[in-house]
């Protein structure tokens, strides 16, 4: 049994992971903004507290933890890319990790790993051609917004390796789950018989099961021969077309494909668009070669799991 601290522990992936990890008789702090006395799961789940900006930290929650799980990060789909927003997004990404650094160095502790989440915005658009190389974890980081911010991301935990930490990072795609997410927004036209189709539909979706994400971040808990970074995507990317059609087709009844055009998009979304726009067909192979096997390796299989949950 180990003592996880968790940051960004409220978020969608947080809050399954901690549950997941409470299953497996792990002892679980959450690190949150506020103190709480909501402890959880047979008082299993404690709570911390830090301030960024006030450069805070709870010494206690440092000196118990045997793992950190950093998941700290503003939702980047929540609001348009303002200037006053990317900064946001970026400092609550570098941040945090500089402070978890900066805490670790300066306070006597028993921390063996550190397990810190990405993304894959850290790679640009597929190149345009048939069949293109699947992107693969030594490939540079794109000089886009999320290009540049997944790269300054994983540089502010870095560090820890310094300290003597075994660090994992995962790049993470589009996340699966009935809790949030971008599933639950492609769900909703479906409510209404409508599957909206973005742009042309062909741009391809690395994407991962909630499930499969959580089992990631115990394994790289659990399992010491885990260094360095790895894609967090499921084995068979889908385009977004296929997507939306299997997800309406699992739904069951009747429902109209309605494309949304490129420039309505951009309208709406601004530069977040070319994200939701952009193909980036991501490897799985190297977390495979650990010896990790997806519960949902197909998109088929994903969504039937997904629909048979309570919404």
């Amino acid at each position: 049994m180990a003592t996880v601290l968790i940051t960004g522990g409220s978020g969608m992936i947080g809050s399954a992971l901690a549950k997941a990890l409470i299953d497996k008789h792990h002892d679980v702090i959450i690190l949150s903004r506020k103190a709480s006395n909501n402890n959880g799961a047979a008082s299993k789940i404690s709570h911390a507290t830090w301030n960024v900006n006030k450069q805070h930290i709870d010494e206690q929650a440092i000196k118990d933890a045997d793992f950190i799980v950093h998941l700290a990060g503003t939702n980047i789909a929540q609001g348009r890319w303002t200037d006053k927003r990317k900064q946001e997004i970026v400092d609550s990404r570098v941040k945090t990790g500089e402070l978890l650094v900066k805490a670790l160095r300066e306070t006597p502790n028993k921390v063996k790993a550190v397990i810190s989440a990405s993304a894959i915005g850290w790679y640009g658009p597929d190149p345009v051609l048939p069949n293109p190389k699947p992107f693969v974890e030594s490939d540079p980081a794109d000089n886009t917004f999320l290009g540049s911010t997944s790269q300054k991301w994983e540089a502010a935990i870095k560090p820890v390796v310094a300290l003597g930490k075994r660090l994992v990072t995962f790049r993470i795609g589009i996340v699966l789950s009935r809790e949030g997410g971008a599933y639950a927004e492609f769900h909703k036209p479906l409510q209404f018989g409508l599957a909206s189709i973005l742009g042309s539909g062909k741009q391809i979706i690395s994407w991962i099961h909630i499930d499969d994400l959580v089992r990631l971040f115990i394994n790289a808990v659990e399992n010491e021969s885990l260094n360095g970074v790895y894609n967090a995507v499921a084995p068979n990317p889908v385009s977004n077309g296929h997507l939306i059609k299997q997800m309406a087709k699992v739904k069951g009844g009747f429902s109209i494909a309605v494309p949304v055009p490129a420039f309505v998009l951009k309208a709406m979304l601004g530069e977040m668009s070319i994200e939701v726009l952009k193909s980036a067909t991501v490897s799985s192979v190297k977390v495979q070669d650990t010896g990790f096997f997806f519960s949902f390796p197909t998109i088929e299989q994903a969504l039937e799991n997904l629909n048979k949950k309570a919404p």
